[in-house]
This record gives structure tokens, sequence and C-alpha cells, in this order.
């Protein structure tokens, strides 16, 4: 029943939001979807009222845990922006810095967003309230990051958010991997391919991909729909690109599976 409560009231608010501009098919939705199973419905859409919304439903700690997301979110990238770094080149750590320990255990609770986000492996939040103990909330983060090889970004409410800017081999291989599913996609793209399309994957001239192939092949493999990635040079027919990837020119090609 609640189900169908649900139901009921999602397909009158998206009528009633339709109705205005299309009425006949926003009648025609309402009369075939609701009439014909709800004799008791409003003889049209147009004499429908508007769901009332149930205040008991509404959860205020997720909408204040998602505002704090949010703000991390964009401090980190403003974080990025500042040291240069790519959304795409993942990261080890982002360490957040919060005013209490409840906006701790919430942003806890949604990390993986912030993860996600920012391309970061590991969050760390830091309750500044209890860590320093009455010190400067603001400035100290910065004491705190100066030590290490951070990049740090903070706002006029007093948040902050540092990233560890320093790329590993690993992570320089997967920010790679990243940036070639990109230019993948765009010359599957420049080739006329259908999005669905399976290919075969070629490059040469790459000494530096046969690590990050030998790494994220699968990764690459399920992002492009390639159904082999191989070395050398590429069949007739195929598509070819000259590109430089991590300094390095490297010729790619892409050639749709029959």
């Amino acid at each position: 029943m609640a189900a169908y409560r649900t139901l009921h009231t999602c397909l009158v608010t998206l009528t009633k939001l339709l109705a205005p501009f299309t009425p006949f098919v926003a009648e025609a939705i309402y009369q075939n979807l609701m009439r014909s199973v709800d004799a008791e419905a409003p003889e049209s859409v147009h004499l429908a009222a508007w769901p009332e919304a149930d205040a008991g439903l509404v959860d205020d700690q997720l909408i204040h845990d998602t505002r704090l997301v949010m703000r991390v979110v964009s401090l980190g990238r403003a974080a990025r922006s500042k040291a240069g770094i790519k959304v795409r080149q993942p990261l080890a750590v982002a360490t957040a810095f919060v005013h209490s320990a409840a906006q701790a255990e919430g942003l806890k609770r949604l990390e993986g967003q912030v993860l996600d986000e920012l391309n970061v492996k590991r969050l760390e939040i830091i309750d500044t309230a209890e860590a320093f103990m009455g010190r400067n909330a603001v400035e100290h983060p910065k004491d705190l990051l100066a030590l290490l090889s951070a990049a740090l970004a903070e706002d006029e409410a007093g948040y902050s958010v540092g990233l560890d800017t320093a790329i590993t081999p690993e992570l320089a291989d997967e920010g790679i991997a990243r940036e070639l599913v990109r230019r993948i996609q765009n010359m599957r793209k420049a080739a006329g391919y259908e999005i669905a399309d399976r290919i075969s994957l070629y490059y040469s001239n790459a000494q530096r991909l046969q690590s990050v192939f030998a790494a994220h092949s699968e990764y690459v493999r399920e992002e492009t729909l390639a159904e082999e990635i191989a070395e050398g040079r590429a069949p007739d027919g195929a598509y070819v690109e000259e590109q430089t990837v991590a300094g390095e020119k490297v010729t790619l090609a892409v050639r749709r599976v029959s």
C-alpha cells in the first residue's frame, strides 16, 4: 500500500508539472495511468490538487550532511586547482577540517561520495574543536599541512580541505589510464562508431603505456568496450591518431569489431 501511495504521488506530481507546458500529453498520461486504475481520482489532471509533502519524511540530518559534503568537495576541487592537478589524476589522501564531532560523523557516513568526487583513495576527517583544543581552527590546518606535500583550500566559515599532492608511480599510472579512456572515447566518436560498438585498441611507440596497460587494462577495456588491447601496428581499416601521453609521443588506433 505504501508503494502504491508513493507511485500515486509521483504520477500526480509528474503530470501536474507537465500540464502547463504539454496539457494534452499530461492529460493522456493521467487518464491512462491514474483514472484507469483509480476511479476516485479527480476527473482531470487539471483538477487534481498538488500532493502535500509529509514533513515527517524529511531527514534534516541527511540534508546537513549533504551540504557539508558539497562544501568539502568544493574546497577539495579548489585545492586541486591551486596545485594544478586535474581531477582525473588520483591522489592518496584528502584531509577535511570540520568544526564538530557531529560534522565529522556525518561526513564519515557519506565519505564515499567525497572519495568519488575528489578522486582520492582515503579521506581523513579532523574535528578542529577537539583536535586543536581551542587553537585557531582556521590557521592551524595551514601549520599542519605545511609540513606535508599538500595543497590547502579554505573558506570564510573556517572549513578547510587539504590534498596530499605526492603522486606515486602507481597513482600516476592510474591517472594516465583515466586520461587514455577519455582520449579513446573521443577517438571512437571521431571514427563514427556507435556507443555500443565493440573495438580493438592498438598502441605503438609507447614504452610508458606498457606499465599502464599491465595494471589497468581491465578498467580501460570496460570503459571503452575494447575486446583486446594490443601493442603493435594497427591493421588496415583502423582509425589512427598520433598523440602525446605523459610527455611521450605515441600512436593510438581503434578498430570496430565486426
